[in-house]
């Protein structure tokens, strides 16, 4: 995939992905804004590529529906906060951020939830203290684990089970 059709391929993720265009007509009208875009910012030049995808490729490592919500979410805010800086008063502009921050509305809250993630990565579990907290909660978290459906059973396994 070109670095050119990257912006494009990710925001229509975003926007199929959480039903916004029913009307490809609206996501081809998007798609002319996006084209205006790159030339504002210049999108065009060489060192667009260097380095690969920024976003797309940390998709694919997003496969659950409730994942994907929460990496969107972070990717979604980081184009508002890339956008607050550009020319509002070109209409693509205006028309791309209101999208995005309607889209941003009916994302989860995934800030909280990568807070989370990095609080956990920096807990020193060496300490002592830390330790003594993780064994007090551990019989929590392996009731919460065990309750929690980790793998989907198909119906087919179900039915084929013969009540004779």
């Amino acid at each position: 995939m070109t670095s050119q059709t990257c912006s494009l391929f990710v925001l229509s993720i975003i926007m199929v992905y959480f039903g916004r265009f029913g009307n490809s007509l609206i996501l081809a009208n998007l798609q002319n804004d996006i084209y205006d875009l790159k030339a504002d910012f210049n999108a065009s030049l060489s060192d667009v590529a260097d380095g690969g995808p920024i976003f797309t490729e940390k998709l694919k490592n997003w496969t659950e529906r409730n994942e994907k919500r929460i990496i969107l979410s972070q990717i979604v805010s980081m184009y508002l906060e890339m956008l607050e800086n550009a020319d509002k008063s070109k209409a693509h502009v205006r028309r791309i951020s209101e999208e995005l921050f309607t889209l941003k509305r009916s994302l989860p809250d995934g800030l909280k939830k990568l807070k989370d993630l990095m609080d956990l990565t920096k807990l020193q579990m060496s300490d002592l203290k830390i330790q003594r907290k993780a064994v007090n909660e551990l019989f929590s978290v392996l009731q919460t684990l065990v309750e929690t459906p980790i793998f989907k059973r198909k119906r087919s396994q179900s039915q084929r089970r013969c009540n004779c």
